[in-house]
C-alpha cells in the first residue's frame, strides 16, 4: 500500500514538475516576442513608459479606433464618430467613452513622437536629425 502511495506522489510530481516547466518556456517566450515588438533599445524603452503611461499599447489603441495606419485625419475622423456614440446621454456607455478617449490619447502620444520637433529636420539621407541655426 505505501508503495502505491509513493508511486502516485512522485508520478504527481514529476506532472506539476514539466507543467510548470512548460508554463515557464512560454512566458519566457511571450517576453522575448513583446520585447521585439516594442523594438528594443531607446525606442523599445520609450514604447514602453507609453504603454504604462496610458495603460494601453499602440495596438490596442489602433483597434479600438478601427485604424490600421497612423494617419492624425483618420485617427480624428474615428474618433469624433466613436466618441459621440458613446455619449452617455445619448445612450451610450461611459466605460467605452474613455476607452475611445485614451486610445486617442495613446495615438496622439505615438504620432507626437514620431514627428520631429520643431527647428529640426532629418536627414533623408542618413536619417539623422539636425538642429535649424
Amino acid at each position: 500500500m505505501a508503495k502505491y502511495i509513493a508511486q502516485i506522489i512522485v508520478l504527481g510530481g514529476q506532472i506539476i514538475g514539466k507543467a510548470f516547466t512548460r508554463a515557464l518556456k512560454q512566458e519566457i517566450a511571450a517576453s522575448q516576442e513583446a520585447a521585439k515588438r516594442a523594438g528594443g533599445g531607446e525606442k523599445g524603452q520609450n514604447r514602453a513608459a507609453a504603454n504604462l503611461r496610458t495603460g494601453m499599447t499602440l495596438e490596442e489603441a489602433q483597434q479600438i479606433l478601427n485604424v490600421t495606419k497612423l494617419d492624425a485625419e483618420e485617427v480624428n475622423k474615428n474618433y469624433e464618430h466613436l466618441f459621440n456614440v458613446n455619449d452617455k446621454s445619448k445612450g451610450g456607455s461611459f466605460y467605452l467613452q474613455s476607452k475611445v478617449f485614451r486610445a486617442k490619447e495613446r495615438i496622439d502620444q505615438e504620432l507626437k513622437e514620431a514627428k520631429p520637433p520643431e527647428g529640426e529636420k532629418t536627414d533623408p539621407g542618413t536619417g539623422k536629425t539636425e538642429t535649424a541655426q
